[in-house]
């Protein structure tokens, strides 16, 4: 079994909104020197069997056109070592 962990974030020229808000949020309750935060969205995607070449290749080609949207959106594709260990 692999485990793929697909991380998207906006791109840096990006605002987050929603970042902002946490970041004033952490600092109203007592987290200072916080000089950024950016918000983003993971999905953890479970595979029998395990991950070759192919596979990878169409797990970052789906990441880059299903799962981020690439006009704002970065994507990071990992293995989870823990899962195949």
């Amino acid at each position: 079994m692999a485990r793929i962990l697909v991380t998207v974030m906006l791109k840096p020229e990006i605002l987050d909104p929603q970042g902002a808000a946490v970041r004033n949020a952490l600092g109203r309750l007592g987290l200072t020197g916080v000089n950024d935060v950016r918000q983003g969205k993971q999905f953890v995607i479970e595979l029998d069997g395990d991950l070759d070449a192919d596979r990878d290749a169409l797990l970052h080609k789906l990441a880059a056109e299903l799962l981020a949207n690439p006009v704002i959106e970065d994507y990071r594709l990992e293995v989870d070592a823990q899962a195949t260990a």
